[in-house]
């Protein structure tokens, strides 16, 4: 396979931080590279330099002639009056030269369009939800028909169904992809090669093939082999200590070379405990200390907008320390309006909500707290003064922001200047100085770093009250929460043990959904209402849907064939034909439905 870009010795710096160095790595054809890194390491900024919107120092990068690229930044921006049709279709015209480009181009956003699942295509983007805005920009980067995608957290904002439907996208395209995630579960079913960007790394990175889970066990042996020889190296550095301090005398006879070879091993022991250093941030929910049975009771409680359908209706809850409810739904479906009722700040339309007398509530809004993004960091986290009380006892500010991974040098910094992970730990450390009995978290892991997202699980896990937790990171989600509360937007909630019943009751209801257009099938009969022509297709119509589900029966059993599963390659290529087979059905059913109302219209 031929090199679609490949770069060789990068470095990067910032001021005095260097990012990376000596960085070397090539794509091929079909590759597909997951980066991930603590917050503010750089990953953003080797993205861009992939792609060139940012020249490296030092280095070299060569790309493909003629080369096709698309990129998916972290927080989309389109003109908010333009609808979702015009942009992705915009997307497709920017890439063709050529009328027959062209025709192709929007042949290609329309099937892109309705692999993402959006239900108006005809909506203008700036009355979408965040999640939808992020579905927008990745189908306009589909429609460009690029060889090599870039994607900067695409799962941010994205409910767990735009989760599913990214991951199918991206394991049928036939394009490379280079993507930043800190969603584990997303980067194991996804990527073929891993790469992190730390400064725990001689050279700021490291790289190894495989998924997530692949490049934990990799990690881990390069980590435990560097610790072995780190502690090799510290006895080699005390024997030389020992050699050079038994005095002035028989220093005069030592040789120079050796006095050098024992500064060397010190400057190489320092070098690797200054890398070695990353550290990960404390965080521990505070807790008031409650040990009252039921925290809240929720009984019958209601909610709906003007003449919509319910959220959500007659649903019964109980809270009780230790217990943590998950709450999972597609974006809309009422999860953060069920929050918001828990926590006090909207009422409920029917049933009644009781909460334990002097019930402290801490909730973490999806939108979060608003923060001056000119205010220092300094005064976001210490609005006042230069101490916190955490647990009734001061602490420096200092103490404060070295605990969640902030450098002294930053204080001063406006928030404006961090990184969306950086400000997230900022939200965190504001949350933990307030004492809970219950904690209602909305989607607390947006931004967040692998490291910092593991920390925050064990403090979750840790806490003793009771948590109502909303998150699209899945594996947080199964971690966590006992029990999950599902969503559906249209007055149905039903519990499910974890994210994977959940996830194979959204496949069930879909393709229930599916088998529901289909309507009865007629025998064939002439009918007024319709033309010439459509009189014939309708007739045809029933054996032409026969034939496509029993095609698409013969994919699904070829996806199931253990010899196709055990290659790679055949399982893309049978994934695509089931995809274009389901959609072919799918375009059948709604022409029956079409020539149907067509034939009521008509007067039977």
């Amino acid at each position: 396979m031929s090199a679609l870009i490949s770069c060789r010795d990068l470095e990067k710096s910032y001021a005095s931080r260097t990012l990376f160095q000596q960085l070397s790595l090539s794509l091929s054809e079909g590759e597909r590279l997951g980066i991930i890194g603590p917050n503010g390491a750089g990953k953003t900024t080797l993205l861009r330099v992939l792609l060139g919107e940012v020249e490296a120092d030092t280095g070299s990068i060569h790309r493909r002639k003629g080369l096709r690229t698309a990129w998916v930044p972290q927080d989309p921006r389109f003109d908010d009056s333009l609808r979702v049709e015009e942009i992705v279709l915009a997307a497709a015209d920017a890439a063709g030269n050529a009328v027959e480009r062209a025709v192709e181009g929007e042949v290609r956003a329309r099937i892109v369009m309705d692999r993402m699942a959006f239900p108006d295509v005809k909506k203008p983007f700036g009355a979408l939800s965040g999640g939808w805005k992020k579905r927008v920009a990745i189908a306009a980067a589909l429609a460009g028909n690029p060889d090599l995608l870039f994607l900067d957290e695409p799962t941010n904002h994205l409910d767990l169904d735009g989760l599913l439907h990214l991951e199918e996208v991206l394991a049928s395209g036939p394009f490379s992809f280079v993507l930043i995630s800190h969603d584990r579960v997303f980067l194991d079913r996804t990527v073929s090669r891993m790469v992190e960007i730390s400064p725990v790394y001689p050279d700021g990175f490291f790289t190894a093939e495989g998924n997530y889970s692949d490049f934990l066990l990799k990690r881990e042996a390069y980590l435990k082999a560097r610790t072995q020889y780190r502690e090799g190296l510290a006895n080699r550095v005390r024997r030389e200590l020992e050699w050079l301090g038994r005095g002035a005398k028989a220093r005069t006879t030592k040789a120079r070379s050796r006095i050098e070879k024992a500064e060397a091993l010190q400057q190489e022991l320092r070098s690797l405990d200054e890398t070695g250093s990353g550290g990960r941030p404390e965080i521990e929910m505070g807790s008031s200390g409650r040990r009252s049975r039921r925290l809240l009771v929720a009984r019958g409680i209601s909610k709906k907008f003007g003449e919509e359908a319910p959220l959500f209706s007659g649903l019964d809850l109980l809270l009780r320390p230790g217990q943590c409810l998950g709450v999972v739904g597609a974006n809309g479906s009422g999860k953060s309006t069920l929050l918001k009722i828990l926590a006090g700040e909207l009422e409920a339309d029917e049933g009644e909500v009781r909460r334990v007398e002097g019930l402290r509530t801490v909730y973490f809004d999806q939108k979060r707290e608003k923060l001056d993004a000119e205010k220092s960091l300094r005064r976001c986290l210490s609005e006042h003064s230069d101490t916190v009380i955490y647990r009734e006892r001061p602490i420096h500010i200092v103490t404060w922001a070295k605990r969640f991974q902030f450098r002294v040098d930053q204080l001063d910094l406006p928030l404006s200047e961090l990184s969306g992970g950086e400000r997230a730990r900022v939200h965190i450390a504001r949350l933990m100085l307030r004492p809970a009995d219950l904690l209602i978290l909305d989607e607390p892991t947006n931004d967040l770093d692998i490291p910092t997202l593991e920390v925050l699980e064990e403090s979750l896990r840790d806490f003793p009250g009771a948590l109502v937790l909303v998150s699209h990171d899945r594996l947080m989600m199964d971690r966590v929460a006992g029990i999950l509360l599902g969503l559906d937007g249209s007055g149905s909630a039903t519990f499910y043990a974890d994210v994977e019943q959940w996830e194979s009751g959204r496949r069930s209801g879909r393709e229930q959904k599916r088998r529901n257009k289909a309507p009865a099938r007629r025998k064939k009969t002439r009918k007024p209402g319709l033309s010439y022509l459509e009189k014939r297709e309708y007739d045809g119509l029933e054996a032409a849907i026969a034939e496509a589900e029993a095609e698409l029966a013969r994919l699904a059993a070829l996806l199931d064939d253990p010899s196709v599963a055990s290659d790679a390659a055949r399982v893309q290529e049978a994934f695509e034909a089931h995809r274009l087979a389901e959609a072919a059905l799918e375009k059948l059913l709604e022409r029956w439905v079409e020539l149907e109302e067509k034939l009521e219209a008509g007067g039977i």
